[in-house]
């Protein structure tokens, strides 16, 4: 199944913070402090209720205080192991907090990450100690792994790392400090082997610093500021191996899950410009972090189901973040955020929404299309426009072969790639049953075109309708209609017809500008579900209608002034109706593709691509000879004109800008002295 994806950048720094509870240790629930946000079908940043309710604190481990936490690992069995990297120790508890022991304190200098496996085996990246430490399940030392003495690591590169996870076969992942070369993989085997980088990062250079790095002397080129690729920020491991890196300022990248081969396998459609950790989820599900707390949770597709939580702004609200370092998701699905700021670890449980979509989400992912369905249900019962839910019961009827609720639960979660599939089937279901009565109707009316044909012929039965045709020709109006297929046709000849023949008037122009307002109405607001980009049952017809209006005037007055200057012949009225007559293209092609845009899927939405690209063609040149006959310019001099024109309305969007933003500055000061003069009138 094709995926098709709309790219979207988000910016939840505005997040509505309601009143919440303070930060202490807590274990009852708390009234969520911050709203809950998912992408709908339209790509668009929608409220939802709410997913995860903050539920505890941890401040403390047992009677002693975090000092300034980096990292920490929850096991399955619930044991939990925080990095106190002020304290240059790791601490064991429990999800309470209950304190179990540490250890770490005769080795660690200065550690930022670490890493714990179901096997009690903790790694420990201590940056200032240039040591990536392992301890046994007892917390002694067991072995440590200094900088790689490969001439394949950089001889000038040192060795700080500030993350690490390792796989069941041991093998050790590190992202250093400075290192863009990407993550370096360790080997246990002969007391540390360097396997090599994994996962590098793409730069980002652009078609304009290629050209202008080219053009520069090797002296200019040198002091220029290198394009690395960037490091990424944290990591995660899940249990199938698979590395999830986050990476800041890396856009649709910012999120990635890497094979065996560092090649990236997801593409998030909603992501954070600053990314802090990333933890995997018990049902295929990802929970990427932001450094201002803010919490994304993804499907395995890199589809957003919920964004919540926030930063804190001073107020110390459960719930909410100041700088939140590390992310884990618990068995039972609860949320752990570390705070470093705030020496404490944030817990946010799943509501009964979230559940019933967790449980869906890994039936459904899975293969158990049917047992899907009833959580899904359940959801769609809470939220009937959830569009995700919708998009994945979708799916689920059409693994069952229930095309036509496949089609509509699609069309609710504005999901191309399933509204395609389903019609799809149900198309060839409606072509088996009716391709044979289709063509015997199609024989059936070839005969009797031929059969009228011969009695035409013989009888001219057809003689009173071809006379009333003829004479409905004949009228000034329809000819001047009619005289648009012989300009699409003879464009040069019909631009003479309009300045010499006077074969058109204004009353005709303006109908047929009518008529392509109203094709373009339609168009938009009533083709085909996969050609459609306005929302369903949204309708801005006065706009449409003023937009079309204003752009053609701003156009025809901006070229007849450049014309007037630059010797055209052409009068205003000309260039109005050779422009109008100039659509011509449109008014043949474009009802044909609205009415195929009803009929087809993704796989012949190419002849509708195709056949819109030959009519924005013909279209082009029609108006590009029309400027030049109409004016009897050469070809130079008509590309000088386009040129000026664009420049002009350049000009004239630029002036109407500034004279709207001086009128509004006049107006809110108007407004601010009447309010002062009803003020003291009143006192």
């Amino acid at each position: 199944m094709k995926t098709k994806r709309n790219r979207l950048f988000v910016s939840l720094v505005a997040l509505l913070l309601t009143v919440g509870l303070g930060s202490t240790t807590m274990t009852a629930l708390a009234e969520a402090p911050y709203k809950t946000y998912t992408v709908d079908g339209y790509g668009s940043v929608t409220e939802t209720q709410t997913a995860y309710l903050p539920c505890g604190t941890i401040n403390k481990i047992g009677d002693t205080l975090l000092k300034a936490p980096t990292d920490f690992t929850i096991l399955s069995d619930g044991t939990m192991y925080i990095l106190d990297s002020g304290n240059k120790r790791v601490l064991i508890t429990d999800i309470e907090g209950n304190y179990y022991g540490e250890f770490g304190k005769d080795y660690l200098v200065g550690p930022r990450g670490m890493y714990v496996t179901e096997d009690r085996i903790c790694y420990v990246a201590d940056r200032d100690a240039r040591t990536v430490w392992v301890f046994n399940e007892k917390g002694e030392l067991m072995n440590s792994y200094g900088r790689p003495d490969e001439p394949l690591y950089g001889d000038t590169l040192d060795f700080l790392p500030l993350k690490v996870v390792a796989n069941d076969s041991g093998t050790i992942y590190v992202i250093c400090e400075q290192n863009t070369n990407g993550i370096v993989q360790i080997s246990p085997t002969e007391g540390g082997t360097f396997l090599g980088y994994f996962g590098t990062n793409a730069t980002n250079a652009n078609l304009w610093t290629i050209i202008w790095r080219s053009l520069l002397t090797d002296v200019a080129r040198a002091k220029m500021v290198g394009n690395l690729p960037a490091t990424p920020d944290n990591m995660a491991i899940d249990e199938k191996g698979l590395i999830y890196t986050v990476t800041r300022g890396e856009g649709e990248a910012s999120l990635k899950r890497l094979n065996i081969a560092g090649g990236n396998m997801i593409e998030p459609d909603a992501y954070d410009e600053v990314p802090a950790a990333v933890a995997v989820g018990n049902h295929d599900n990802v929970y990427v972090l932001s450094q201002q707390g803010y919490i994304y949770e993804y499907n395995n597709d890199g589809e957003l189901l919920f964004v919540f939580s926030g930063s804190d702004d001073g107020q110390q609200r459960m719930g909410l973040s100041i700088k939140a370092e590390a992310i884990q998701v618990a068995k039972d699905d609860k949320i752990y955020v570390l705070d470093s700021d705030k020496r404490q670890i944030l817990i946010f449980e799943p509501t009964e929404f979230t559940n019933h979509l967790h449980n869906a989400l890994y039936l459904f992912s899975k293969g158990l299309y049917t047992e899907s369905k009833e959580p899904l249900l359940e959801v769609l019962r809470m939220n009937n426009l959830f569009d995700y839910a919708n998009m994945a019961m979708g799916k689920t009827l059409y693994k069952e072969g229930n095309y036509e609720e496949a089609l509509r639960y699609a069309k609710l979660a504005k999901d191309a790639d399933g509204y395609s599939d389903a019609f799809w089937e149900i198309r060839n279901e409606w072509l088996k049953k009716n391709l044979a009565t289709t063509f015997i109707l199609l024989i059936l009316l070839y005969v009797a075109v031929r059969v009228i044909g011969v009695l035409d012929k013989k009888k001219h039965i057809l003689d009173p309708a071809r006379g009333a045709v003829n004479k409905i020709r004949q009228k000034r109006l329809v000819k001047e209609i009619g005289y648009l297929f012989y300009f699409m046709r003879h464009p040069i000849d019909g631009c003479y017809g309009i300045r010499k023949e006077h074969k058109v008037s204004l009353l005709s122009s303006n109908i047929l500008l009518a008529v392509g307002i109203v094709f373009y109405i339609i168009n938009k607001y009533f083709v085909g579900f996969l050609q459609k980009n306005v929302r369903e049952g949204q309708y801005d017809i006065f706009s449409d209608i003023g937009f079309i209006l204003l752009v053609l005037f701003l156009v025809v007055g901006c070229n007849y002034l450049m014309c007037t200057i630059n010797d055209g012949e052409g009068k205003l009225k000309h260039i109005y109706c050779s422009f109008i007559y100039s659509f011509g293209p449109y008014f043949v092609i474009q009802p044909v593709l609205f009415a195929f845009s009803h009929v087809v899927t993704f796989n012949e939405v190419f002849f509708i691509q195709f056949g819109s690209l030959c009519m924005l063609v013909w279209i082009g040149v029609l108006v590009f000879i029309s400027i030049r006959e109409i004016n009897n310019y050469t070809v130079k001099e008509t590309v000088k004109i386009i040129g000026l024109t664009v420049f002009t309305i350049l000009i004239v969007c630029l002036l109407a800008f500034i004279i709207y933003v001086l009128w509004s500055q006049v107006f809110d000061f108007i407004q601010s002295i009447c309010g002062e003069v009803v003020y003291k009138l009143g006192n």
